[in-house]
This record gives C-alpha cells, sequence and structure tokens, in this order.
C-alpha cells in the first residue's frame, strides 16, 4: 500500500509538470499546424484559477461552386486584438484546422429537417508541444424547414469533458433563444476562475422573460478522471477486449477504432487511453480522424485514432503494418496482430478481469463516478504491482541527478511472466519519460540515502 501511495503521489506531481489532459491526448493535427516532437510534454494543465477557455467558435457549412459544402468559423468569441506577430500566426493556424475536427466526417452534406445533437472533443498539439482541446456540441439551428448542422466548439487548454459538456448544454439552450444570449453568459464563465478539484463555481446569467439564472460547475474530486467516461467502453467492448486493447497500448503498438457517431469514437478513445494512467501515451492521438487525414493509419510509428464507420473500406485498402482494429458498434476485433493474449501476465490480467467484470455485472449500481474509480483503480493496481519499486532504483549522485537502474529494476521481479512483460514496458516512450520526469525530482524514499 505504501508504495502504491508513493507511486500515485509521485505520479501526480509528475501529471502537474507534464501538464496532463486527462487521458493525456497528443492529438495530431493536420499539416496546417505541426505537430510537437514525439514525447514531448503537454502544456495542458489543470491549474485551478486560470481562463475557462480561450474560444468559443461557431463552425458552420458553407456551399461551394462545386455543390459540395466546406466548414467554416462564422462567429468567433473573444475577437483578439494586438497580438504580436508570432502569435497572430498561431491563432491563424489554429483557426484553419479547428472546422476541419468539427466536421471530419467529409463534405457530402445536405439539409436535413431534424439532427440529434451530439458531443465530442478533439486535442490539437501546436508547433511548440503545447495542447489545446476543442469541446464540440454539433446541433441543428432553431427554425422550421430544412437546414444543415453547425457545431458551437469550446477551444480551451483544460481538460475536463463532464464541465464542458455542461457548459455546451447552456449555450444549446441560449441558442434556441438567439446567439445574443450566448455571449453575456460565455463573458461571465471567461471572468471565472478555473476551480480546483471538488469545488463548484457559480456563474450569473441573465435569460430574456427567465431572469437572472445562476449555473453550478463543479468539478470531480479526481482530477485525472475529469475526462473519461470508462462505462462507455465497457458498453460496448467485453472486459476481455478491453484487456487485449491495453495490452496493445502498454506496448505502443498501432490502434484503430471504428464506430459510427463521433462522440462514441472519442469516448472510447479517451477511456482507452485513460487505462494507461499514470502513464502517458505520447504517440500520434486523434479521437477522431477528419476524412483528409486517413492516411494516418499508414504510419509507421505508433498511433490510437478513431475512424467513422463509413471509411473502413478505404482504411483496409491503406498499405498499413500490424495494427490492432476494434469495431466499437459490433464489439469485436476486426483484425489483430495474434498475440495480444499473451502480452499481459497471466496473474494480473485473471485479476483485472474479475475486476472488470465485477463492475460490468454491477453497471446500473455504481455512478460514472464510481465506475471511473473502480475500473481506474485495477488498472492502476496493475502498473503498481509490476513498476511500483521503480523508486527504489534510481541512483542519485551527490550533485543530485538521477540514473535508473534498469537490469536491477526487472530482476527485482520473482515471476517470469511479469519480468518478461516489464523487459518490454521499459522500452517504451511512455515508460522512458516517466523515468526522465523522476531521476530529476528527487523524492526522499527509505533507503535511499
Amino acid at each position: 500500500a505504501s508504495i502504491g501511495n508513493f507511486l500515485r503521489r509521485s505520479l501526480r506531481r509528475a501529471g502537474r509538470r507534464e501538464g496532463k489532459d486527462g487521458p493525456s491526448a497528443a492529438e495530431n493535427t493536420p499539416p496546417r499546424i505541426s505537430q510537437g516532437r514525439m514525447g514531448e510534454r503537454s502544456s495542458v494543465f489543470y491549474s485551478a484559477g486560470q481562463f475557462f477557455f480561450e474560444y468559443l467558435v461557431v463552425v458552420s457549412l458553407k456551399k461551394m461552386p462545386d455543390g459540395h459544402y466546406e466548414p467554416k468559423i462564422t462567429y468567433q468569441f473573444p475577437k483578439r486584438e494586438n497580438l504580436l506577430k508570432g502569435q497572430k500566426e498561431e491563432e491563424e493556424r489554429l483557426l484553419q484546422a479547428i472546422p476541419l475536427f468539427c466536421f471530419p466526417d467529409g463534405n457530402n452534406w445536405v439539409p436535413v429537417a431534424e439532427f440529434t445533437s451530439e458531443t465530442f472533443s478533439f486535442v490539437l498539439t501546436n508547433v511548440d508541444g503545447s495542447r489545446k482541446i476543442g469541446y464540440c456540441r454539433r446541433l441543428l439551428p432553431s427554425g422550421r424547414g430544412v437546414q444543415l448542422p453547425e457545431v458551437f466548439c469550446i477551444i480551451s487548454c483544460l481538460g475536463c469533458f463532464g464541465l464542458f459538456s455542461k457548459i455546451l448544454d447552456e449555450v444549446e439552450k441560449r441558442r434556441q433563444i438567439s446567439m445574443a444570449v450566448i455571449y453575456p453568459f460565455m463573458q461571465g464563465l471567461r471572468e471565472s476562475p478555473f476551480p480546483a478539484p471538488g469545488k463548484t463555481v457559480t456563474i450569473k446569467s441573465f435569460i430574456p422573460e427567465s431572469g437572472t439564472e445562476l449555473i453550478e460547475l463543479t468539478r470531480p474530486v479526481d482530477a485525472h478522471l475529469e475526462h473519461v467516461e470508462f462505462q462507455a467502453l465497457l458498453q460496448r467492448l467485453s472486459p476481455h477486449l478491453i484487456l487485449h486493447i491495453f495490452a496493445s497500448a502498454t506496448l505502443e503498438r498501432r490502434l484503430i477504432f471504428l464506430a459510427e457517431e463521433l462522440s462514441i469514437l472519442s469516448q472510447c478513445i479517451h477511456a482507452v487511453a485513460a487505462l494507461l494512467y499514470p502513464f502517458t501515451w505520447a504517440h500520434t492521438y486523434i479521437p477522431v480522424v477528419p476524412e483528409c487525414l486517413l492516411d494516418t493509419v499508414c504510419c509507421p510509428t505508433p498511433f490510437m485514432v478513431g475512424i467513422q464507420m463509413q471509411h473502413l473500406e478505404r482504411v483496409l485498402e491503406q498499405p498499413m503494418e500490424e495494427a490492432l482494429i476494434v469495431d466499437l458498434c459490433e464489439g469485436k476485433i476486426i483484425r489483430a496482430v495474434g498475440d495480444e493474449e499473451e502480452i499481459l501476465p497471466r496473474k494480473l490480467q485473471n485479476e483485472m478481469l474479475i475486476s472488470l467484470n465485477r463492475h460490468n455485472n454491477n453497471n446500473n449500481v455504481h455512478t460514472l463516478e464510481q465506475v471511473n474509480a473502480l475500473v481506474s483503480e485495477a488498472f492502476v493496481h496493475f502498473f503498481v504491482q509490476l513498476v511500483g519499486h521503480y523508486a527504489s532504483h534510481i541512483k542519485w549522485s551527490r550533485s543530485g541527478s538521477g540514473s535508473f537502474q534498469e537490469r536491477a529494476f526487472c530482476k527485482a521481479l520473482n515471476s517470469k511472466s511479469c519480468r518478461r512483460f516489464v523487459k518490454k514496458f521499459v522500452k517504451t516512450n511512455m515508460f522512458s519519460l516517466f523515468i526522465e520526469e523522476a531521476e530529476k525530482s528527487r523524492i526522499p524514499q527509505e533507503g535511499n540515502g
């Protein structure tokens, strides 16, 4: 228990330094925004007190001369003025990329009379490795007759999907009245400090004919789980398949997820990435791949991506290397490497399977927060069992710099199957990044002199 607590404490510190964004999205961006180098630290922070968001934009579909529709930003709040040249260029790159991720499905749209609104998110990585999250609500504007959907997108450096979903509920409610009613609400939000975990901030908002409303926004107590819903994954995949996916992710393989709905793709991929906590997926990560970036699946390096089911044939035609392809609609694996059952140590794999089955069977009893905590605990326990002794194998010099003793660390495990897994895991980018952080920040340990 003490090792587990130490691991959690040190990882929370590392997470704050990294600026984790929940499931640690390191998402690729379209060519117009350069991607940060693989393994760079995210600059998405959880710190309380900063702005809730940077922008609210509305992305609408505009008809082009060839008859197709292209997504364009038609509203932006706030407008930025007096920006330095570098800041202006960065803003332009960001604003060019947003529409592509708000409408990743391509440009074959037709006006419709009915459309079920959906919520999803994406992450953009800038040249310097800094990251911004886009929280999207796609809906049909109020009014009669056939129309095209539009997307309200909030750009923020803060990872908290539940909180921003509630904010988008308020935006959607105001949209039914008038765009003019959205502005004062977002202004009030922008002037309010982001609350600490477990704390609430109250926003005053005036709505014509309803008067002044008080909107309470509360952050979950456990900050690392505020961007994830494990329930979404448990509802679509068996515990057995979840472990196959987790095993592939721990070895930083290529993972492709397929679903019809953007919300399902983004929820499930965020959940898979969150299973790796306290480690961070440091490679290409795109919860919803825009149609024009489908060749991402040809990448020889690790990736975790979500693709709409309508593009399945095109994906399978691509000359891709070995990858795990998961169908979230049917709850099955379409393509596998073949060794997924053998990657994780058998005893620990069975323990996690029992835990997942228990949560799955009781999923009507637990709240979403309870499911998140219980599932996360099972996977954190897996890492504690295997690598919780890492701090005892950092050799410290008199100058205070640390050096990780990899061989002794692996040999310290008694189980052959555990040693076999850990020898592969220590070679991953996510473990290397974690150890780099540990070597920089000495934390007193018993017997570590």
